[in-house]
Order: C-alpha cells, then structure tokens, then sequence
C-alpha cells in the first residue's frame, strides 16, 4: 500500500469521524430545543424558596449595616429564602482562616434582624483541581474543624462548593456525612447531571475531569444533605432556545432525583463574563426561569423547588427584573 492511499483512507476516516460528531451534535441540539417547547403552567414559578449567591465583601468588612438593609429592601420582595454568602475559601490544606471572615459574625446578626425567615449559610469551597486534596484525611479534618469553627458565628447552615468533584468520589460522600455534626442545615452546588447516555464520558476526555455526573452519584450527594443547587450554567449552548432546553432537561431529571422533602435549587447564571461572546448571550436568568418552568409544568407541582442567583455583585438590574417578572 502506497502513501497515497494511506492518505486517502486516513482522510476518509477523518471524514466520518467528524460527520458523526456533527450528527450527533445536532441530534443533541434537537433534542435540546424540543425540551423547550410548549406553555408553562401557571402556577409553575416561585414558592418561595430560591436562594441567592452573595460575594465575599459581605463578610471581610467592605459591606456596613447600611448595605445589609438596603440588601433586606430589595430582598423582602422576592422569593429568596437562603443566602449562601462566600466565607472562605478553604486553604490548600484545608484549613480556614478567621481572617478571611471577620465581619461575619456582624453580617449574620443584621441579616437575622431584618430577614428573620431568610437563613444564612456559610459558602465555603476550593479548587480540588491541582489545589485542595479532598482525597487526604488530613484536609477533611482541617476542614471540618473550619466549618465548627465558623458556625460559632450565627451561620444557618454551610453551603459548600467544591470543584471539580469527580463522578464516585467517595471521600465527598464522607465529608458530607462528618458535616452533619455540625450543621443541621447543609446544602452543596453540584455539576450538572449527564444530559444523556455516553456525555458525561465524552467530556471527561476532552476536559480531563467531569462536567456532568451520572444520576446515581448526584443521588448519593442528595441523600446526604438538605438542598443541592445545579450549576446549570456554563453549558456550551450557543443559542437561547437551546439554553432553555438545557435548563428543562437539568431540571426535569434533577426533579426525578431529589425527593419531595428536600430542596432543589436550579442555578440561574446573574452574571456576564462566561469567556466566550455566545454564551453572554445565550444563558440568562428569563431562560433559567422559562426552563425551569417548562420541567415543573411537566413534574407537577412542588414545594422546595427554585431558583439560585448566581451571582449579587455581577447581577445587573436587567437580570433582577427577568427573575421578578419571569419567575416571580
């Protein structure tokens, strides 16, 4: 065989490898944009229970009381009854500094004070990619003994956020298990769930970690804590339409996953920076809303079911109207 036709048979099967990757792509985004049709029912919205991500300057002394109470005006007027506002982050090794939060103990008391039903938990995480070591016994000592330590500040409940967390990570199980000692309220975000069969593995190998989990590991974390928040953002849908879909698809298999007594919170991306151009204009809050709306119609009515703001310091005006009027 001569070079020739190595050639030719390496480009035809060059060619039909990339054929069945945009055939497989668009039979995704089909499917995708049919997960975003039909009407929402009417009373498929807000119950009262969405939540809202709150950066770091609340508790390291940039935020006063005054900011604390025009947060509790515009707040009174939504559906949000959690805060995870960002206390941390952990340490390489795991532990975390008092420093890191020294106005939270004032932050909590002023929230409590103005939004007596709103609970407030600690938002604690780190990067486990090259970074904090999940896997060492030692780090989760470090880090439960930072979560003790920072309940004694008022905080509801510890939120977590760590990532990536891989698909079977047992050593997150145990930590999830040794936090309840702690709090009696725990909640974590999680990736997104695999969208359909033989995604999740794909990803993985092009990323080199786990976007998405398998059903039965995120049902493992569910079992293990009050409320999980999907990260439904940074999808890599370029279009609005498919965006929606994504959402609907998230929300309908996580809603067949978490039990009526716990909540589900489904991420609504309030921010503008997602590092490409496409995906500034394709994820927003009215298509987290309209998603969600569409899987909740389809489910059938539920209590501990809303949305999470991701995030207070980079959502705009525009995004809090979409919330209020989409999903309000």
């Amino acid at each position: 065989m001569n070079a020739r036709t190595v050639i030719r048979r390496g480009l035809r099967l060059l060619t039909l490898a990339l054929a069945i990757v945009v055939a497989l792509a668009a039979l995704i985004a089909a499917a995708l944009r049919l997960q975003f049709t039909g009407a929402s029912a009417a009373w498929a919205k807000s119950t009262g229970n969405d939540a809202l991500w709150l950066g770091h300057m609340w508790v390291d002394g940039r935020r006063t009381e005054r900011d604390v109470e025009q947060l509790a005006v515009r707040l009174r007027t939504t559906g949000i009854k959690d805060v995870y506002v960002h206390s941390g982050p952990f340490e390489w090794d795991g532990t975390l500094n008092p420093a890191k939060y020294p106005s939270a103990g004032n932050f909590v008391k002023w929230m409590h004070e103005r939004l007596p039903a709103v609970r407030v938990s600690a938002w604690l995480g780190q990067s486990v990619e090259n970074g904090l070591d999940l896997d060492d016994p030692k780090a989760r000592e470090n880090v439960l003994a930072g979560v003790a330590a920072i309940m004694k500040q008022g905080y509801d409940g510890i939120h977590y956020n760590f990532e990536p967390i891989g698909d079977d990570d047992t050593d997150f199980l145990e930590l999830l298990d040794r936090t309840r000692q702690h709090t009696k309220l725990l909640s974590t975000s999680t990736p997104q769930i695999e969208p359909y069969p033989g995604m999740r593995l794909t990803a993985r190998a092009v990323l080199a970690h786990d976007k998405y989990w398998s059903e039965s590991y995120f049902k493992q974390v569910v079992d293990r804590v009050d409320q999980v928040a999907v990260m439904t953002y940074d999808s890599f849908t370029p279009l609005q339409s498919l965006y929606g879909g994504y959402v609907a698809r998230q929300a309908e298999l996580a809603l067949d996953l978490v039990p009526d007594g716990k909540s589900l919170l489904i991420g609504a991306p309030a921010y503008h920076d997602h590092g490409v151009a496409w995906g500034d204009g394709a994820e927003s809050v009215a298509m987290a809303a309209d998603g969600a709306k569409l899987a909740l119609t389809e489910h059938g009515r539920r209590e501990r079911f809303g949305l999470a703001l991701y995030v207070d310091f980079a959502a705009t005006e525009e995004d809090w109207q979409e919330y209020m009027t989409r999903w309000r």
